[in-house]
């Protein structure tokens, strides 16, 4: 029988990359002040989005009926649709957010795709 060194070495790769991972510093949180002034301090689409996606609890208890299990059903709905409205964000949206105007069509993009209307 022939040794797998292919797949040795792939699952060392992977490995070495969790561990890179779990090594580095956490990302820095982003508080809503950040995208205030875009036009002379423009952020990257991917902090927008992120920062989007961390408010969900918060649009979900907004476009709910204010009962727990209505506020619980949106976020899960939301957290299973993330990777798919971010896919579609990132294909519609330029990679630099520079302007309230599309700060506001990708925020506005991104909640109608993630919450759930009542």
């Amino acid at each position: 029988m022939k040794f797998p060194a292919v797949t040795v070495a792939l699952v060392l790769v992977a490995l070495l990359y969790v561990f890179w991972d779990q090594t580095r510093e956490p990302p820095q949180l982003v508080d809503a002040g950040r995208f205030t002034n875009l036009q002379n301090n423009p952020v990257k689409l991917s902090t927008t989005v992120d920062w989007v996606v961390t408010q969900i609890p918060s649009f979900c208890e907004q476009a709910s009926d204010r009962s727990e299990k209505a506020q619980a059903s949106c976020v899960e709905y939301a957290q299973t649709r993330t990777s798919t409205c971010r896919r579609g964000v990132y294909d519609r949206f330029p990679s630099v957010v520079a302007s309230e105007a599309v700060f506001r069509d990708v925020s506005i993009t991104l909640i109608n795709c993630l919450v759930q209307a009542p």
